[in-house]
């Protein structure tokens, strides 16, 4: 990493830097503007991505979630407060220590996330596209060429 320290920055460093930062925002921009149609937050959106996502065979912690969503542990339990309160997610205490509470989706939250993930892989694709192609050194397009623009189906 020194070397890259080392060699003088161009105009097109700061031109890759730029369209990776735009396309990174205008996937969060989209992100949040499919939340807000499926009746979402986008932080209630990331919590549930979150408490999916999450891997192993136990629910995620409150403080599992904090981490993740990169947040203060009081942040998340207010958070957390408010999607149960909307019905997307519910507490359970742990099996082994009933100090823990474990945050797990209801069947609401997992029918909006399933509504909401695919078109966001698609997009996730796209701007891992342009991130290979700073990489590589190539000018980059501009990430989501095949955006789709309308919200999430609702069944």
């Amino acid at each position: 990493m020194d070397h890259e320290r080392a060699r003088k920055l161009t105009r097109k460093d700061f031109e890759h830097l730029l369209a990776f930062r735009s396309s990174l925002r205008q996937f969060q921009r989209w992100s949040e503007d499919q939340a807000q149609a499926a009746g979402l937050t986008h932080v209630q959106h990331q919590l549930l991505v979150a408490v999916k996502g999450h891997p192993g065979t136990e629910p995620p912690t409150v403080g599992d979630l904090a981490g993740y969503l990169l947040q203060r542990h009081h942040s998340t339990v207010e958070l957390v407060d408010r999607a149960e309160a909307a019905g997307l997610v519910q507490r359970l205490p742990d099996g082994h220590d009933a100090r823990i509470v474990r945050v797990q989706l209801t069947a609401k939250g997992d029918r909006i996330l399933s509504e909401l993930t695919p078109a966001h892989l698609v997009e996730l694709h796209s701007l891992a596209a342009v991130l290979d192609e700073l990489v590589a050194g190539a000018d980059p397009q501009p990430a989501g060429r095949g955006r789709q623009r309308s919200g999430p189906s609702r069944a």
